[in-house]
């Protein structure tokens, strides 16, 4: 159980608010260009200045996903432009690995985005310290799920603008101990990992026992028959509460992706390739993709589901090409 002293401690830190963080370059087309040669993207929008002049923006916009980009401290640590503030806004982190949680893995990383921006505005963010979780217990160990959010802003004279948001969530945790000497491996050979079980609902118990049986199950509306994904207690469409659910053909194409290469977390394998896959039945998941390689991907990819067991329990649908 956790430190009384601790629990206080981090709950009176949830909401404080970290100063500015300034970008050390105004939005320019070179970083642009690029961003974009080195991520695959070939949108005109961001690139050729004579066919954005025609587009919905009036002229080049920098790509969303671009956010984080600007503000950067660059390659060395800390490296921040003057005026940036030098408060902390890890300083939670710190406080928990003074209780002995001192491992830390990244969890999940969100952006939205309130407008595009220009060539020549320059941004700075600040950061909230959004939640702090209650002790948790998973497979890497005992700790804590921390969310920070980093808000971005576009410097004007008339008042700073809003532009979008970062969300970054860590856990902070203390490993698992190790197995007694009767439980531990001949020759200390490191146990090995094992994935992290989902979570299992009302609403999305039926999802893991149609993989358990080799079928890909959507969620579908009683009332108006719209499918939904993930699984959730009321239609969006109609708001009934009633649902059932229809067997996928597991078909379907690559509609986004990325790599992640680091940081490298057991049992996956690295660089591990993840998919947003739109079904022919015309609602989307996220899913594993599998023999593939990052250079072999490409937006409108056809896929087939296939499903593995890991770990003689979980079994996931993963994607897999079809041949052209």
């Amino acid at each position: 159980m956790a430190d009384p002293q601790l629990l206080s401690s981090v709950r009176t830190l949830v909401g404080r608010q970290y100063g500015r963080v300034y970008a050390w370059d105004a939005v320019n087309a070179p970083m642009i260009r690029q961003w974009c040669e080195i991520m695959g993207v070939d949108n005109p929008l961001y690139t050729d200045a004579a066919y954005a002049a025609d587009g919905p923006h009036g002229g080049l916009v920098a790509p969303p996903a671009m956010l984080q980009v600007w503000t950067m401290e660059g390659l060395h640590a800390n490296n921040y432009p003057p005026g940036s503030t030098d408060q902390n806004p890890y300083e939670v982190l710190k406080l928990i690995e003074e209780y002995g949680y001192a491992s830390v893995v990244a969890v999940n990383s969100e952006l939205s985005f309130t407008r595009p921006v220009y060539l020549g505005e320059r941004l700075y963010y600040t950061t909230r310290l959004e939640s702090v979780g209650d002790e948790k217990t998973t497979g890497l160990g005992t700790g804590f799920f921390v969310t920070l959010v980093m808000s971005h802003f576009v410097e004007k004279p008339e008042g700073d603008e809003p532009v979008g948001e970062l969300l970054f969530r860590v856990f902070k945790f203390r490993p698992a101990s190790a197995r007694t000497a009767a439980q531990a491996p001949i020759e200390n050979e490191p146990a090995k990992a094992k994935r992290p079980l989902p979570g299992v609902s009302d609403d999305t118990r039926f999802f893991w026992e149609g993989c358990a049986e080799g079928k890909l199950l959507i969620q579908r509306c009683s009332a108006c028959a719209t499918l939904r994904h993930p699984p959730a207690p009321v239609c969006t469409h109609c708001h009934s509460f009633e649902w059932d659910s229809v067997q996928a053909s597991g078909r379907g194409s690559l509609y986004s992706f990325v790599v992640m290469h680091y940081p490298e977390v057991a049992p996956f394998d690295h660089p591990n390739p993840i998919g947003l896959i739109e079904l022919e039945e015309g609602v989307r998941l996220i899913a594993g993709l599998t023999g593939v390689q990052r250079d072999g991907l490409r937006i409108g990819q056809q896929l087939q589901v296939e499903f593995q067991t890991f770990d003689e329990q979980l079994a996931l649908p993963l994607f897999r090409p079809v041949g052209e």
